[in-house]
């Protein structure tokens, strides 16, 4: 916002809180890793859109366009900047402070951890398993699986992974590691305790019970 952005392009695992603002005129969600994103903002490019930028949810920020920022140039630099989110946050903070900035926002907050030792195939068979049948048998599966503790699950984004949104607002993001053997999980909740809580209670479920289920 501080850099009056117009499309910005992030992986599936950030926190919603982009779309929630209102701020921006097109998101785009992407796999993990860089060089999604910056494909999809050449692709933005390549439309016609302008003033766009990216960022990954641990930090790195991406300019895909050049930004006139008070009338002031601000070059395109398409590679990982963890300096200009903190400054251009320090500037839009002003005498008001950060946490003002914060506090302004769409209460989310995003909490992620991981099974260690938990071996790929183990993840892709859970995660089939979730994923199989139609429409209505994979609602049912995830149901199933996570509505005693998240509700009633109301769409599945399989970018990377699966992304659960439930019609509690929780989310709950699946998704193996790429170069680890474990499954790492991405959820988010209105505060920072349910965040924690949801994730600790949906790995569980994914260690104790879908794994055992799946497991022949």
């Amino acid at each position: 916002r501080a850099l009056g952005a117009a499309a910005v392009v992030t992986p599936v695992s950030s926190n919603t809180v982009l779309e929630k603002t209102g701020a921006f005129a097109a998101t785009a969600r992407t796999r993990i890793g860089s060089p999604y994103v910056i494909s999809e903002m050449n692709r933005m490019l390549a439309t016609g859109a302008q003033a766009v930028c990216g960022y990954e949810a641990n930090g790195g920020f991406l300019l895909a366009s050049d930004f006139d920022v008070d009338g002031q140039l601000l070059a395109a630099l398409p590679t990982r900047d963890a300096v200009l989110p903190v400054v251009a946050t320090l500037i839009a903070a002003g005498d008001a402070g950060v946490a003002a900035l914060v506090n302004a926002l769409p209460p989310r907050v995003t909490y992620s951890d991981r099974i260690a030792d938990f071996p790929t195939a183990s993840s892709q068979k859970v995660l089939a398993w979730l994923k199989g049948g139609n429409d209505t048998e994979r609602m049912a599966r995830l149901a199933e699986a996570f509505g005693a503790l998240a509700g009633n699950p109301v769409a599945v984004d399989e970018t990377d992974g699966m992304r659960i949104s439930f019609a509690s607002g929780d989310i709950i993001h699946l998704r193996p590691s790429g170069n680890a053997p474990e499954l790492r999980c991405y959820s988010e909740a209105d505060d920072g305790v349910r965040a924690q809580a949801l994730n600790a209670e949906a790995l569980r479920i994914v260690r104790d019970d879908l794994a055992p289920k799946v497991a022949g």
